[in-house]
């Protein structure tokens, strides 16, 4: 009983909240209230704080979250084994990625690998941020090669990939064209915020010299997608994978700049912990979207 109500407990906080516990548990709202109700009895102390607007782990209950997190990872893993009896990959599968890796690699193959793969029940969780794969329960995780633990294996799913300085048309008709990065702090730059609250630093790079230019702007987004939409609509320059901006470039809605200090850099990984034990459907996943190019 108290292990059915620790996975509703690790549920509600990482939802942040019981309606999205119980949709996700497919069971109903009072079930997942009482079954944290009846564990916080049981051991004598509030492990959520809870609002009208928002539920949190209370000192206690982050404290064992963090320690039930492995475990349940764990559980996971073995149902999903069992499951996968005969090597057959099947059993739910978690991943984890930028939004721009889903949006770019993964979601446009999607329907080709659910075909392949009927049996397996795949999760992707979309954010910035540098996951703890263990801590949090997922069987492997995106990210760029720099961002990479040492201690993590990593398989290459992207080609390299490189920034794009851009500006409308219709913004450079009132400013001049910058011809070097200390020129940028004359302009008005669209300015990112990741997830964990930083507003990136746009990194250049030309003939081994490196700068980061912290840039000047009245706008700041969290999305690509939305910056280019306002660079577009000329907000302002902003700086963005050229991928994103290949089409807009050669239709001429966007001009690019300084071009020669966006150098290339690694691409995206899939990383996960260990070889050993993998999992079909995780060794399914990584096959699948490896880089062949």
């Amino acid at each position: 009983m108290q292990l059915s109500q620790l996975a509703v407990l690790a549920a509600v906080a990482e939802g942040r909240s019981f309606r999205k516990a119980a949709a996700e548990l497919g069971i109903a709202p009072s079930a997942v209230s009482h079954a944290v109700s009846a564990l916080e009895t049981s051991l004598g102390m509030r492990l959520l704080h809870r609002t009208t607007r928002s539920v949190s782990p209370t000192e206690e209950g982050r404290r064992l979250l963090e320690t039930l997190a492995p475990a349940l990872a764990d559980i996971d893993a073995v149902i999903g084994a069992l499951a996968e009896q005969g090597g057959r990959p099947a059993g739910p599968l978690r991943i984890t990625m930028p939004r721009l890796a889903a949006e770019d690699l993964i979601v446009p193959r999607l329907g080709e690998f659910l075909r392949l793969y009927p049996d397996i029940s795949l999760e992707i969780s979309t954010d910035d941020r540098f996951e703890d794969i263990v801590a949090k329960g997922f069987d492997a995780g995106l990210r760029l090669g720099e961002n990479l633990e040492a201690d993590m294996i990593a398989v290459r799913a992207s080609g390299s990939w490189r920034g794009a300085i851009v500006g409308s048309p219709a913004y450079f008709a009132h400013h001049p064209i910058p011809q070097h990065p200390r020129d940028l702090m004359q302009h008005r730059c669209i300015r990112r915020r990741f997830s964990s609250g930083l507003i990136y630093r746009w990194e250049l790079e030309k003939d081994g010299k490196s700068l980061v230019v912290d840039v000047p702007g009245p706008l700041i987004l969290t999305d690509q997608s939305l910056i280019r939409a306002a660079t577009i609509d000329g907000a302002g320059l902003a700086f963005v994978f050229e991928q994103r901006v290949e089409d807009d470039v050669q239709h001429g809605r966007l001009i690019r700049v300084l071009e020669d200090w966006c150098a290339p850099f690694d691409g995206f990984y899939i990383y996960y912990p260990s070889r050993q034990q993998m999992r079909p459907a995780l060794r399914a996943f990584v096959d699948f979207f490896r880089f062949k190019g």
